[in-house]
């Protein structure tokens, strides 16, 4: 069996979409399982096991023509049975039927000459499971698995180094965010709180290459000893979160992430988003939901409450 899996999105989309490639693997040891995801995203799969190869594709762009034939001429080439696709352009859409795979799963209402076997649309459905309602197109009966990664032994080795070079040695709260999704102020008070409540916790501000180095260092002006990570790949972000006692954040990779690797977090999100990342029972996942469906919104005592009352 050869499939390909089309999931626009970014890196935590990725990791929900996890289970259901370990499903498939499992009903298909011996298949062939590839997916087609944004640039961006294509670091995700250096936790998962379960994949051949990862082609990439910029769903979001303007493409031409030149570019859905060169897509078109990679499909081609591996002679897929199946392609499960979720939120994909209706143009991928017809370069799945062009290229004659038999059975092309993807979230529709009813059947039409581009989707073979669709899948009734769920928007408020844990993404793990919306994901995993895909298999049905294969007569795959089973109950979605938990999320799950496996990280390199090498980004464990670096995280273990970091810790060291930090000298975190007991625990300590990671915070990943942008000043995009949460004012650097509310930070700044949630980090004063819980340095006056908890005084020997450090606390590790996670920074990539989409957090300006200003934030990092407004909120390091406001708030003494605060410690800084720069997890270069998705394996060392992961190695990092689970070493920490509590994640509190607001992106989704990292969010996707301490889940995988159950540590205890705090999620400030828009409450329109909160039934899509959070499973129906989890003693380690609180979410905080901003009353207005603006992350700006989230009062930090509301933050504070969440976490000292858990």
């Amino acid at each position: 069996m050869r499939i390909l899996a089309l999931i626009p999105g970014g890196i935590g989309n990725q990791i929900y979409f996890f289970p259901t490639l370990e499903t498939l693997k499992d009903k298909y040891p011996n298949g062939m399982i590839d997916v087609m995801v944004e640039p961006q995203s294509k670091s995700a799969y250096r936790v998962c096991k379960n994949v051949n190869s990862v082609i990439t594709f910029d769903y979001q762009d303007r493409n031409g023509l030149a570019d859905y034939l060169n897509i078109l001429g990679v499909i081609r080439d591996q002679d897929y049975d199946a392609a499960i696709s979720y939120g994909v352009p209706w143009s991928v859409q017809l370069v799945l039927w062009l290229n004659g795979i038999p059975i092309r799963i993807s979230e529709s209402q009813e059947k039409s000459w581009l989707i073979s076997h669709p899948i009734p649309p769920s928007e408020q459905e844990y993404l793990p499971q919306k994901y995993h309602h895909s298999l049905e197109g294969l007569n795959i009966d089973k109950p979605c698995p938990k999320v799950k990664i496996n990280v390199p032994q090498k980004d464990i080795d670096w995280a273990e180094a970091e810790q060291q070079r930090l000298n975190l040695k007991e625990g300590y709260v990671v915070i990943h965010s942008t000043t995009d999704t949460y004012p650097q102020k509310s930070w700044s008070e949630i980090i004063t709180n819980i340095q006056e409540k908890q005084p020997e916790l450090p606390i590790v501000l996670i920074q990539n290459s989409e957090i300006e180095d200003q934030w990092i260092e407004q909120i390091m002006s406001r708030n003494s000893n605060i410690k800084v990570t720069f997890p270069s790949d998705v394996g060392k972000l992961a190695a990092i979160i689970a070493g920490a006692n509590l994640v509190l954040s607001t992106e989704s990779s990292s969010l996707a992430l301490a889940l995988a690797v159950e540590t205890y977090t705090i999620a400030l999100c828009p409450s329109s988003v909160s039934k899509q990342i959070l499973p129906s029972a989890d003693d380690n996942f609180i979410i905080v939901e901003s009353p207005t469906d603006k992350l700006a919104d989230i009062e930090p005592k509301t933050v504070l409450e969440k976490m000292f009352q858990a």
